[in-house]
């Protein structure tokens, strides 16, 4: 493809079985931690305030420590049921099942600190009669609410968003032996969505086991950015390692983890060497990152601090824009698509820097020191990355994290050469959200990129965030940003 020519990512070329499944499958999953975290969080809040709402109508007074008792009470509840297996999601969906459990958890708290409270005089006279109505409400409030988290956790499931959407990489008689064997043992943790195989004959038929065979390597790598796949399962020999070598070299940039099926394999491992579905083996190649808990922990960070930013930024970001406005003719704002998370294409807003007839929608030429094309206040606002403020509203949007490898332009070039063919593996980089800051910017990779060493240079710095990823890292980084752009001279 010419570096002059217009970019929108993976061009589309699929076939019709397996555009049609990616299109059913575009709605990511959700991880079952985040199920039962969210499952028991709820009954932890309805026990408290039941609870806490019953020891007024027995004349006791909430000052105090009192009403710690009930709080704390139906926390050690919620850790006692975690212990007894209560939160596995597959308990989730059998509410008569999982009742019991927390029948025992609750009942077995409930005596601890009846005794403890009662024996210790930890509470007026008047408030034991509060002791038997919080036991038959607490009973009847993990009824209900264990009830409500069955139903919800059930529709989830038949809507297809708990399930971990896997396709098998290799066909024939290993995959489907694998496949057999995950329908035996897996339970329902798992949708195969199909297969992929690079072979074409007898030894790989259109079908197995009802699964079709969807495309070869590369189509897989298309089909994983269309739909939300969260698992890839190599079903070939663990001897076969160049083989296996050659489709990592493909699978690693993809957001997904990735497995090596020991089903079928004569070599053991110990045990902790290898994770499970159901009782199947696998030996882990690749894991994704950046999921469950840790997703929600990093959005969160970016709600709070892009909100906190942008009251405390805008004056700054009031003064750009009229600074842009009326030293020259054009838009406030430019708009221009780059890469996000797993290549998909969105729209970033930056304050205008160049003449509004100049400005470079396609990132077909470079900016560099001296650009005729910056204006006088584009070029102060770049150089203060002042420019970028407006990405505040994507990282709110969902678009941007605040921390992350930069989004790149997707015409993004190195003499005459588009960024991911100078860099191997460089869209590994987008296995997370691109953030508005970054790890290689506050390293000094910022600005001008006129040699294929300093994108390199920023991808790997990439790698390593991503590696790495942490909150605090997250927030180590956010910390040093504004010292070290002040300190940098090489934005144009």
């Amino acid at each position: 493809m010419s570096v002059t020519e217009p970019a929108s990512g993976p061009v589309p070329h699929l076939k019709t079985a397996a555009a049609a499944v990616a299109r059913n499958y575009g709605d990511a999953s959700i991880a079952p931690s985040l199920v039962s975290g969210l499952a028991a969080a709820f009954e932890w809040f309805c026990l408290s305030l039941v609870g806490v709402g019953l020891l007024p109508l027995f004349s006791v007074s909430l000052a105090g420590l009192t009403a710690a008792v009930p709080i704390g009470a139906a926390f050690l509840t919620l850790l006692v049921a975690q212990l007894l297996g209560a939160n596995d999601l597959s308990l989730l969906r059998r509410h008569s099942r999982r009742f019991a459990k927390l029948l025992i958890a609750w009942s077995s708290v409930f005596g601890f600190v009846s005794v403890l409270l009662i024996i210790g005089d930890g509470l007026p006279d008047v408030a034991r009669l509060w002791f038997p109505a919080w036991y038959v409400a607490g009973v009847m409030t993990l009824g209900l609410s264990s009830a409500a988290t069955a139903l919800m956790t059930r529709r989830l499931t038949r809507a297809g968003r708990l399930q971990k959407r896997a396709v098998i990489l290799g066909g024939g008689a290993m995959a489907e032996s694998l496949i057999t064997a995950l329908e035996e043992t897996g339970g329902n943790e798992l949708a195969i969505l199909g297969i992929f195989d690079d072979r074409n004959d007898d030894r790989s038929p259109e079908n197995q086991r009802g699964f079709p065979k969807l495309g070869n390597t590369s189509d897989l790598v298309e089909f994983a950015r269309l739909a939300a796949v969260d698992l890839v399962i190599v079903a070939l020999p663990p001897t076969a390692e160049v083989r296996i070598l050659q489709l990592l070299k493909k699978l690693w940039v993809l957001p997904v983890d990735i497995r090596l099926s020991a089903h079928s394999s004569k070599l053991r491992l110990r045990p902790r060497s290898y994770s499970y579905i159901g009782h199947v083996p696998f030996l882990d190649l690749f894991d994704r990152p950046i999921t469950g808990w840790s997703q929600v922990s990093k959005r969160i960070f970016d709600v709070v601090f892009a909100a906190l930013a942008i009251v405390a930024l805008s004056p700054v970001m009031l003064g750009a824009a009229i600074a842009v406005r009326t030293t020259s003719k054009g838009p406030i704002l430019f708009r221009q698509p780059r890469y996000g998370f797993n290549n998909e294409v969105i729209s970033v807003m930056k304050f205008r820097s160049m003449y509004a007839d100049q400005t470079d929608i396609r990132a077909e030429k470079v900016v560099t020191r001296g650009d005729p094309r910056v204006t006088p206040v584009g070029r102060f606002i770049r150089r203060t990355s002042i420019d970028e403020l407006p990405q505040l509203i994507n990282v709110l949007k969902g678009d941007l994290s605040l921390v992350g490898p930069r989004p790149h332009a997707v015409n993004a070039h190195t003499e005459q050469k588009l960024w991911e063919e100078v860099v191997d593996g460089y869209f590994a980089r987008h296995k997370v959200k691109p953030g508005v800051t970054g790890w290689a910017q506050i390293n000094g990779w910022r600005g001008e990129v006129d040699t294929p060493d300093k994108i390199q240079a920023r991808v790997e710095h990439d790698l390593y965030y991503i590696e790495n990823w942490s909150v605090l890292f997250d927030l180590y980084i956010l910390m040093l940003t504004p010292v070290r752009i002040l300190n940098q001279e090489n934005a144009y």
